[in-house]
């Protein structure tokens, strides 16, 4: 844990105590700060008290004395209306903050040289990051993954010399983060995505904007017209910028074409690495992924060999397009977190010919954003409510057959793979849907089709069974 000695012997007011929020009050306790914290639900500020963290309802404390208000990033700070905190410490004028700022004061009071990449975008974010904190582990470096990823920034090790923290940035975050300075910062793509919280896609891609801007090394993917702009924008104020496209050649940034990775300069265009082969970084969604995180490797010192060495070892982002076992040609993929059609389209766009395991709750829309990828469809089996939903979506385009559950998809799928003599295949869970008709969230279900997939005969499984963990 990383102690918040920058507000020794301060009162700090906190607000939002589930995973992130009870680990900064601890780290701001163990720093010796005087925290009050609450929460709008009961039995977190129970929990707390019960764990030795002083609560109390912020309507009754005097804001006067507080030195800083630390809010949860799940909370409302702007749209679609300041939570009641929000309120009370501007009208005390207390400065607002979160978790990664925190932690940025603590990297400046004692370690303000050791590496620090950032990394924020509509998508890709978790895929980027998990490949950054790889290829740095793999080549021998102390390195701290944490952030949006799953794990509380303030949980991490201390910041020391030759420590490198990876941390994935969610708008939330930054929005909350108003001295954000990683060495490296990285701004994938933007669309349109939590306009209920942002109320705007200029405020949002604003509030983005911020990571690059602050940056030693500003890496933009510049495939949409607010990325460009932001690029265009973070340069002319001084900030070197490192440009990447999965689209189109670049005159100067790195860029992908087919799978190789280009880093081009006005003295040349030379080839850096290919991801031919790599399972784990199939699609054109992961040459963007793969460019930005090899931008962002360079610019903390790793070289190009070892960067070449962990993108061929990439085990892949947990239920993320995770190749989990093969058999034959067949290879397994997991990718339970596709819990909407936008999220499975990367998945379905990088095979050719799939056995779909797809279902569950489903949302808004379906999957009729889908069937450009239909063609690539041998066969779809059909899980929890959604079935019949996507079965009249399918019609006659594709094969399908109503599974039920994830059992029996995956057996089913298996043997018809098997029986497929046209070339390599892929049987994909990549649900399109939310878990919750049959499993607690996608992380479970991901694991229990790992735990179908391992028990097929003939299977040479690629990750540990039981959890999908390498």
């Amino acid at each position: 844990m990383i102690p918040v000695t920058t507000l020794a012997g301060k009162k700090v007011a906190l607000f939002g105590l589930g995973g992130s929020g009870f680990a900064t009050a601890r780290a701001l306790i163990l720093g010796g700060a005087h925290v009050t914290a609450w929460d709008d639900n009961p039995d977190s500020v129970t929990k707390a008290a019960a764990e030795g963290i002083h609560t109390a309802d912020l309507r009754s404390i005097d804001w006067s004395v507080q030195s800083l208000f630390v809010l949860s990033p799940g909370v409302p700070l702007t749209h679609p209306k300041p939570h009641w905190t929000v309120d009370l410490a501007r009208a005390a004028g207390v400065d607002i903050v979160g978790d990664v700022e925190l932690f940025v004061r603590e990297r400046r009071a004692h370690a303000p040289d050791c590496p620090f990449i950032a990394i924020t975008g509509t998508n890709g974010k978790s895929t980027t990051t998990a490949l950054i904190a790889h290829i740095l582990k793999s080549s021998g470096r102390d390195t701290q993954l944490g952030g949006n990823i799953g794990t509380a920034v303030l949980t991490l090790d201390p910041p020391k010399a030759e420590r490198y923290y990876v941390v994935e940035c969610s708008s939330y975050q930054i929005d909350l983060a108003p001295t954000l300075n990683p060495s490296a910062g990285i701004l994938l793509n933007l669309t349109p995505d939590h306009l209920d919280r942002h109320g705007t896609i200029q405020h949002y891609a604003g509030i983005k904007e911020r990571l690059v801007a602050g940056s030693g090394t500003a890496i933009v993917g510049v495939d949409d017209s607010h990325c460009e702009m932001i690029a265009d924008r973070v340069e002319r104020a001084g900030t070197k910028v490192v440009r990447i496209s999965r689209r189109h050649p670049l005159a100067d940034g790195i860029y992908a074409e087919g799978t190789k990775l280009i880093q081009a300069s006005s003295a040349a265009a030379l080839p850096l690495a290919d991801l031919d082969g790599i399972q784990t970084l199939r699609g054109g969604h992961n040459a963007q992924n793969a460019a930005a995180a090899v931008a962002a490797c360079l610019a903390v010192g790793v070289s190009a060999e070892e960067i070449r060495t962990g993108l061929a070892s990439f085990p892949g982002l947990k239920h993320r397009m995770q190749p989990v076992g093969t058999r034959g040609n067949i290879v397994f993929v997991n990718d339970s977190k596709a819990t909407n059609a936008d999220a499975a389209a990367p998945a379905l766009s990088s095979y050719d010919r799939i056995y779909w395991i797809a279902g569950g709750l489903p949302k808004a829309g379906g999957i009729t954003t889908l069937a450009p990828f239909f063609p690539r469809i041998a066969k779809a089996y059909l899980i929890g409510e959604a079935a019949a939903e996507f079965a009249a979506t399918l019609g006659e385009a594709v094969p399908y057959e109503i599974s039920g559950t994830l059992e029996r998809a995956v057996a089913h799928a298996a043997a018809d793979a098997e029986k497929d003599d046209t070339g390599p295949s892929a049987v994909m869970l990549s649900p399109a849907c939310a878990s919750f008709d049959q499993y607690k969230n996608f992380e479970v279900r991901g694991d229990a089709f790992v735990s179908h997939v391992a028990a097929l005969d003939g299977v040479t499984m690629l990750v540990g069974s039981a959890t999908g963990d390498k």
